[in-house]
Order: structure tokens, then C-alpha cells, then sequence
């Protein structure tokens, strides 16, 4: 123990010394090699139920109750009786957590507590997921899917010692499924939804069409292999444009939603014996993207009758995701290891085409080239239970991050030239967890993160849990996380007569801080009602925040680190269960105060308050199953300041709205088969008149952000066996 204190202590004082620093990763690396050849335990997945169990922040698989950490949970059944198709959907009924929409790129990422997906770290079974423009943060929640996944976690606030950059505002980790207790087990749906009004199966059609298939087989008592494939194919939605054969000169060709479709297969092999648990994972991912362009251009063939030719300049986008995960949990002696390792690549390519569009015909089309690309070697490890002792244990971790970055010009305004970033990260953490009683637990921790780029990051965090009786606990978090900047931030170069706009290769990482106060209660009473409610309370502060600002009139912009950010978040909630009827009630506040600062004018700083309330019911037919649900999600007007230009701030507005669902489903067949039917958002809402947008440098602002395609009616048959 003694040595393996003085290695911390060794690179924790020599850290700004590279040769160093690579090798601790290596000797991390050989070590972890060495644990999955000489040592084994058994994993604790197949011990307990998965509504019981959590991972998120945690050394082992930890009971929720148990969990030192306020974790929410959406598990399998949840999903399921939702009738979502990708991550986005499911998240979206959350309150608090909102997943914005970019009908142009096609990407959705999720908006924690007023902040961006540059804020969230999206995890795929604890490790982060590789997006466009980087790892982690920013990911297109679209591009995953729920037909394999066991259960999803979020955590809100900072969780920078347990996973580093990024996770400013949250955490959402998606864990898939990894067991079954068949032999040979085989499930599937097809799912076929209108989009608004829009339906048919033919080819340029309308609708959106899903299809996926699931096949596991325990090989042995020790190996256990799973396949799944999933095609989502999404035709598009043209709202107030005309659709892609429109060949007006009003800019009213192309679609609001455009058209993408999806494939992605995973494969899985995983083994278990006495103490070794570890497993393989190979993902793939195909996503086809179309953008119509609504300029459309008039041009006369010269025939001599008169004829013209309209075409317009389209683009296909074509994206290629892989990734590789290998994970491994065993024992050294008495001491705990799971480890990752993983390689990741997504490659998004684009090409541009002129479409003649009278005579449905490609013209002429450039070669394809990479729009944005990202290749990622990743680990982590953690190593824990040093002193086998049930009152006190502490926790090292490891975690490098190689990520090989490109954007092409076309990406953004950069210097030129496409970017070209490699970025080595590698960090160390420690945590200790201390179990002062029976009721009273405490962990404090502490991370140093090492980069080629960027100054060394420190963050810290200190958590406790206090159990006030034995059916509630109180628990309270601090912590912090930074955030490193993005290609545009760092490079971006736009330059002309009316325009001069620059990033900021001097850019600094962002810090974020968080504290929170959580506290739950469950019991049951005598005529068989079980109530669960709960109170939280949770503030986020991000520095050195990086907007892009006026530093010379009229129009020379550039990105610095200026800005401050603050969130305070209230909420509450409270569960009813009895017999087969089910009712959930939430609701919250969430106040939001932005410091930015001009050239001449800074905002104001004061709180603008946001409220949501939710709700979601279900019931159950005793003798048929018939399984009813209904959600209902009301997000209220959202105040926040703007810069309007050489006159300061503004006051801006998004309008409130209401979203609802409601599902049947009804099994038969010996629960083998199950047919589901239902409409979502019922209230048809598509945009929200909003003064809160601000124009761009060189963009303007529009009026209104498009958020969904309005109501849609679906139709799922599922099977198993």
C-alpha cells in the first residue's frame, strides 16, 4: 500500500513532465492487462433487479437507496410504454432536461439547466460516446437507440472528478443489456408513426418507419452473446416549405424536418466465472442526411425556344460511427478493478450536387469529403476496496483520452484551412468514502486532468448521504468540472468587408461549480397504497464562460472568456402505486442569471425564473393487461437577456407550451406478442414564437425556434420469445 501511495503522490508532483505522465499510462495500461489474466470476480449485473441497482458515480453496481449520489432512472419498462424511437424522445419527458432540435444538421442534443449539450456528457455504458466534435459532449441523441438498453441514469450537476470534461451540467449514462435468462432469446418491433398529417410506405414518402430486432444466447453457463440491428427511417416534414420537386424562385423549396435514415447493429460477447466479469462490444452506426436547398436558380438552356433549366445546389450528408468497448471487472487479491477500453471513430461526410429539378436528375456532384471526423482512443480504470473494510474505503482512478480531430473548411469559418486538433488528455482521481455510521456516509474526491493543449484542471467534490429514517435520506453534493473550448471557438476566421469575426487559439477552459441538497421519503400505507415523494434543491455556477463579443464597432467580433453563468433549480415530486394504477406529479423552478459583457454595455444580472410541471398515469386491465399510459409536460415562458447590437440588452421571450401522450398497449398470445396504438403530442406543437434568439455576427435571428414536426399517430407490434 505503501508504494502504491507514493506512485499517486509521484504523479500527482510530476505531472507537467510529459515522459512521465505516459509512462504512469502505460505502467496503468501493462497493469490492467495483468488483472484480467490473473484475477476474476462476479459481476453483480445478474445478482439484482435493474430498477435497484445504479452505476453512475458509483465503485460498483450500487443500490439506488445506497447510491451516495442523487441518481433518476428510466428503466426498460418505462422506455417501452413510452413508444419512443431514439434517446431524445425518452429524455424529453424529463423535466429540466430539453433536447434541442437542429432541423438543419439533423442532430438533437440535450439542454440541462438552461446549458447546451456542450455541458452534458452522454455515456454508453460509463464511457463517453464519440460525437462530431469530440467525445462526450455535444451528441446527437438521435443517433441512439432503445432497443437494447436496460435502463438510462442522470445525474444533474457537476461531475468533473468522476468524468472529467464536460460534465458541467449533468451526466446521462445509457446502460445496455447485457444478460438474459433464456437460452435463446429472440425480440423485436415494428413501428410505423405519421409525421404531423404525412403517411405512406412508398419510396419518397412520408412517415417515419422503424424496424428492430434483438436475438441473445447464453452459449454456456460462463459465455452469454447478443446481436441487435434497428433501422429508423424518418421521410421529413415540409411544415410552410414546399418539399424537395418544388422548383419556385421564393425560397420555399426543401423541408423544415429533413429527411434522414438510420441503421445501427451492435454485437456483444460477455463471460462470467467465479471472480472475472468482462465483455466485448462492437457498435455501428449509418445515418444518410438530406439537405434541400431552398434557393432555387433559374437557368435558360440558349435551345433557341426559349427553354430554362431549375436546379439547385443540394447537399448528403453521410455519417459512420464505430465503436469499440472492451470492460472488465475483477479482483486483485482484495482489490476491486473495472477497467475500459475503447476505440471510436465517426466519420461525417458530406458531398454537394446541382439537382435538376423538373427532371428529378443529379447534373453533376463533387466528390465526397469529410465534413467532420473524430477518432478516439479511450480508457478508464478504478481501483478500489484497498483496506476490504465495510466503514472505509477509497477509490484511484485512471483516465487518458486521445482524440484526433478534423473539420473541413465548410464545417465553420476557419483560418483558411480545414482543422486538424489532436488532443491527449490524461488524469488521475481519487476519491474516499467513508461510512461514519450506520445512517452517515461521506466522499470526498479530488481530480488532475494533464493536456497538450491546455493549462493542467483541477476539480474536486465533496458528497454526503445521511439516512433520516429507514425508508428516506437526505444527501448533499458539491462539485466542479470544466469544459475545454470547441473548433469554432478556437479557430474560427471570417473576414471581409463588412465582417470581421475570430476565434480564440488563447481560450481558456471553462470552470463550472454545483451544490445541491436532495431529499426522498417512501412508505406504504395500510390500504395498500405506496408513496414516494421527494425535494430537491441544486445551483450551478459556470466561469470564464466563452461567448463571442463586440471588441471593436461595428463589427469585429471575437470568442473570449467573459461571461458568467448561474442556475437555481427547485423541484419536487411525488409517487402514488396500488394494485395495477400508477401516478407520477412534478414540478419545478429554475431561475437562470447570464453576465455577459460588450464592448460598451454589460446585462443585466438578475434571476429570470422558468416553470415546469409534469405528470404521467398509468393503469393496468386486471384480466386482459391492457396497459394504459398518458404524459403531460408543461414548460412555461422562458425570459432571458440578449444582445441586441449597439443598443445593449434586451429582455427576450419563448413562449410556454404544452406536450402530452397517450399509449395502449395490449398483449397476447402468452405475452408473446403486443400491439401498441397512440398519438403524441396531442397538443400539435411545432414552433415557438420566440424574441430571445440573437443573431449571429453575420447571421440574422429568426423568430420563432422549431422545436417538433406537431401531433403524430403510431402503431408498434412487438413480439418475443
Amino acid at each position: 500500500m505503501y508504494l502504491f501511495l507514493m506512485s499517486l503522490n509521484k504523479v500527482l508532483y510530476l505531472s507537467k513532465i510529459c515522459t512521465l505522465m505516459k509512462k504512469k499510462v502505460l505502467s496503468v495500461l501493462s497493469l490492467s492487462v495483468a488483472l484480467w489474466v490473473n484475477a476474476q470476480e462476479k459481476d453483480s449485473l445478474n445478482q439484482k433487479k435493474i430498477e435497484e441497482v445504479v452505476i453512475t458515480g458509483q465503485y460498483m453496481q450500487q443500490s439506488i437507496n445506497k447510491s451516495i449520489y442523487k441518481v433518476d432512472v428510466i428503466d426498460a419498462e418505462q422506455i417501452k410504454n413510452m413508444a419512443a424511437t431514439n434517446v431524445g424522445e425518452v429524455l424529453n419527458q424529463s423535466l429540466n432536461i430539453q433536447i434541442t432540435p437542429d432541423t438543419r444538421s439533423g442532430n438533437s442534443t440535450a439542454n440541462i439547466m438552461g446549458l447546451n449539450g456542450d455541458y452534458v456528457k452522454i455515456l454508453i455504458d460509463n464511457i463517453p460516446v464519440v460525437g462530431d466534435t469530440g467525445l462526450g459532449s455535444n451528441i446527437d441523441l438521435t443517433k441512439i437507440t432503445l432497443s437494447n438498453i436496460e435502463r438510462i441514469e442522470i445525474v444533474k450537476g457537476s461531475m468533473g472528478v468522476e468524468y472529467g470534461n464536460g460534465a458541467v451540467a449533468g451526466v446521462i449514462n445509457i446502460i445496455t443489456k447485457k444478460t438474459s435468462t433464456k437460452k435463446v432469446s429472440v425480440r423485436g418491433s415494428v413501428q410505423e408513426e405519421t409525421v404531423r398529417d404525412n403517411y405512406d410506405l412508398k419510396k419518397r414518402g412520408n412517415g417515419r418507419h422503424i424496424q428492430n430486432l434483438n436475438i441473445d444466447y447464453n452459449i454456456s453457463k460462463e459465455w452469454f452473446a447478443s446481436i441487435n440491428f434497428n433501422h429508423n427511417q424518418f421521410m421529413g416534414y415540409e411544415g410552410e416549405s414546399k418539399g424537395y420537386k418544388y422548383f419556385g424562385q421564393d425560397n420555399q423549396r426543401g423541408y423544415e424536418w429533413n429527411p434522414k435514415d438510420q441503421y445501427d447493429a451492435s454485437a456483444l460477447l460477455r463471460y462470467t466465472k467465479n471472480k472475472t466479469t468482462f465483455f466485448y462490444k462492437l457498435s455501428y452506426l449509418n445515418e444518410n442526411f438530406n439537405f434541400y436547398n431552398p434557393e432555387v436558380s433559374r437557368n435558360p438552356l440558349n435551345d433557341g425556344v426559349g427553354g430554362v433549366s431549375y436546379e439547385s445546389r443540394d447537399r448528403k450528408y453521410n455519417t459512420d460511427r464505430w465503436i469499440h468497448q472492451f470492460n472488465i471487472q475483477t479482483n486483485l487479491g482484495h482489490i476491486r478493478y473495472m477497467g475500459d477500453f475503447s476505440y471510436q471513430n465517426q466519420d461525417r461526410k458530406y458531398y454537394d450536387y446541382n439537382y435538376d429539378i423538373p427532371n428529378r436528375a443529379i447534373k453533376s456532384r463533387q466528390d465526397e469529403k469529410s465534413y467532420y471526423k473524430t477518432d478516439v482512443i479511450y480508457s478508464r480504470g478504478m481501483f478500489s476496496n484497498f483496506l476490504d473494510s465495510k466503514v472505509f474505503d477509497f477509490q484511484l482512478g485512471y483516465e487518458l483520452d486521445y482524440t484526433n480531430g478534423y473539420a473541413a473548411l465548410i464545417a465553420g469559418d476557419f483560418f483558411g484551412e480545414a482543422v486538424k486538433r489532436k488532443i491527449f488528455t490524461y488524469s488521475n482521481f481519487l476519491s474516499a468514502e467513508w461510512n461514519v455510521s450506520d445512517k452517515f456516509s461521506l466522499r470526498p474526491g479530488v481530480r488532475l486532468s494533464l493536456s497538450e493543449n491546455f493549462n493542467d484542471q483541477y476539480n474536486y467534490s465533496l458528497s454526503a448521504r445521511y439516512k433520516t429514517s429507514e425508508n428516506s435520506n437526505l444527501r448533499a453534493i458539491l462539485g466542479s468540472a470544466n469544459r475545454f473550448p470547441k473548433y469554432d471557438e478556437l479557430y474560427t476566421y471570417f473576414v471581409n468587408l463588412n465582417h470581421d469575426v475570430q476565434g480564440n487559439p488563447d481560450l481558456n477552459p471553462e470552470k463550472g461549480f454545483s451544490a445541491g441538497l436532495f431529499w426522498n421519503q417512501n412508505f406504504s400505507v395500510d390500504n395498500g397504497w405506496k408513496i414516494a415523494y421527494g425535494v430537491d434543491a441544486l445551483y450551478l455556477d459556470v466561469r470564464d464562460r466563452i461567448e463571442m463579443v463586440v471588441v471593436k464597432q461595428p463589427s469585429t467580433y471575437k470568442y473570449m472568456n467573459l461571461n458568467r453563468y448561474k442556475n437555481l433549480l427547485f423541484s419536487a415530486n411525488v409517487d402514488f402505486r396500488k394494485d395495477q394504477f400508477a401516478l407520477s406529479l412534478r414540478g419545478s423552478v429554475n431561475g437562470t442569471s447570464v453576465s455577459m459583457n460588450e464592448l460598451t454595455s454589460s446585462s443585466p444580472t438578475d434571476f429570470q425564473y422558468l416553470v415546469q410541471a409534469g405528470a404521467s398515469a398509468m393503469y393496468k386491465l386486471k384480466n386482459t393487461d391492457t396497459n394504459f399510459a398518458l404524459y403531460y409536460k408543461f414548460t412555461g415562458p422562458d425570459r432571458i437577456y440578449v444582445s441586441d447590437g449597439a443598443s445593449g440588452f434586451r429582455l427576450g421571450k419563448v413562449d410556454s407550451f404544452h406536450m402530452m401522450d397517450f399509449i395502449v398497449s395490449q398483449p397476447f398470445w402468452n405475452k408473446h406478442f403486443e400491439i401498441s396504438a397512440g398519438v403524441k403530442n396531442i397538443f400539435d406543437v411545432t414552433r415557438l414564437n420566440s424574441t430571445a434568439v440573437a443573431g449571429s455576427a453575420h447571421t440574422a435571428a429568426n423568430g420563432f425556434i422549431n422545436l417538433y414536426y406537431g401531433r403524430s399517430y403510431f402503431a408498434r407490434l412487438m413480439f418475443q420469445f
